[in-house]
C-alpha cells in the first residue's frame, strides 16, 4: 500500500510507471537542470546542502552514497568531509552524463563515480556505506517504503542517513510566498527554459502529495531508522531529515 496521498507522475500516462516517467522527465531537462535549480531557488539550495552535509561531519565517513544524485551537487558538497569514495547514483542517464562532465572538468572523478541505478533496488552489499545522502529525491520514489528500506540496508550499523526534501511552509509570510512561487514562478520559467511543460508543474504537485514532517519521521521510525530528527530550513520550504542505523 502506497504511503503517498496519491500517485503523482510527471506526465500522467496510465500505461507507464512513475519510475519510467521520472527518468524521462530528468533526461528531458538535464541540459538546463543546474541553471534552473539554482535560479528557481535563488541559490538557497546550495546553503541547504551545506547544512545537510554538516550533519555528517562528526561521523567522518569514508564511503558515501548520494542517491538521486542528479548532476552531483550533493556529492560535490560531501567532498568537504574528505571521504575516500563517493558514489552518486541516479535513474536518469541524461543527468548523470552532465554530472560526469562536471566531475571530470573539476577533477573530482577520482573520488566521485556517477552510476545509473534504481534507488529501490540498490546494487550494493549490506552495510557497505558509512553515510548516505539524498537531495530532493525521495518524493520521486515509486515505492517509498522500499526505497527507504534499501537506503537503510546499504548503510553500516552506526552509519547516518541524511535526506533533504521540499516541504510546505506553514507560517506567514513564507507560506504565502512559497504558494505563489510554486504555482506561478516555477512552472512559468521552468516551462520556458527547459521546454518541458510538465516537468516544472510536477515539482509542486509532488511536494504537495508527499508526507512531510512528523508523518515522514514516523515512516522512518517504522522502517527501523534510529534517532530520527528533522530540521526546517528557509522557513519550512525544505526539511533536513536525519537518522542512524
Amino acid at each position: 500500500m502506497s504511503v503517498e496521498k496519491k500517485v503523482v507522475k510527471p506526465y500522467g500516462n496510465r500505461d507507464r510507471s512513475k519510475k519510467e516517467e521520472v527518468a524521462e522527465m530528468f533526461n528531458n531537462i538535464s541540459g538546463k537542470y543546474d541553471f534552473l535549480n539554482h535560479f528557481l531557488s535563488l541559490g538557497i539550495d546550495k546553503i541547504w546542502r551545506k547544512k545537510a552535509v554538516e550533519l555528517l561531519k562528526e561521523l567522518k565517513p569514508n564511503r558515501i552514497l548520494d542517491l538521486a544524485t542528479g548532476t552531483g551537487d550533493f556529492a560535490i558538497e560531501s567532498l568537504r568531509l574528505k571521504p575516500q569514495e563517493i558514489v552518486g547514483m541516479d535513474i536518469s542517464e541524461g543527468m548523470l552524463e552532465v554530472g560526469r562532465q562536471k566531475m571530470k572538468k573539476n577533477g573530482y572523478d577520482n573520488i566521485i563515480s556517477m552510476r545509473l541505478g534504481d534507488s529501490e533496488a540498490l546494487p550494493f552489499e549490506d552495510n557497505y556505506f558509512d553515510a548516505l545522502t539524498v537531495g530532493f529525491g525521495v518524493r520521486n520514489y515509486e515505492n517509498l517504503d522500499k526505497g527507504l528500506s534499501e537506503m537503510l540496508r546499504v548503510v553500516r550499523p552506526g552509519g547516518k542517513l541524511v535526506i533533504l526534501e521540499f516541504s510546505k511552509p506553514k507560517r506567514f509570510p513564507v507560506k504565502q510566498y512559497y504558494a505563489f512561487h510554486s504555482k506561478y514562478i516555477i512552472p512559468f520559467f521552468g516551462k520556458r527554459i527547459s521546454k518541458d511543460e510538465k516537468a516544472y508543474a510536477y515539482l509542486p504537485e509532488s511536494v504537495a502529495a508527499f508526507p512531510e514532517g512528523k508523518d515522514f519521521e514516523n515512516i522512518l521510525i517504522r522502517l527501523g531508522y534510529k534517532e530520527v530528527n528533522a530540521k526546517l530550513v528557509a522557513g519550512g520550504i525544505a526539511t533536513i531529515y536525519s537518522g542512524l542505523k
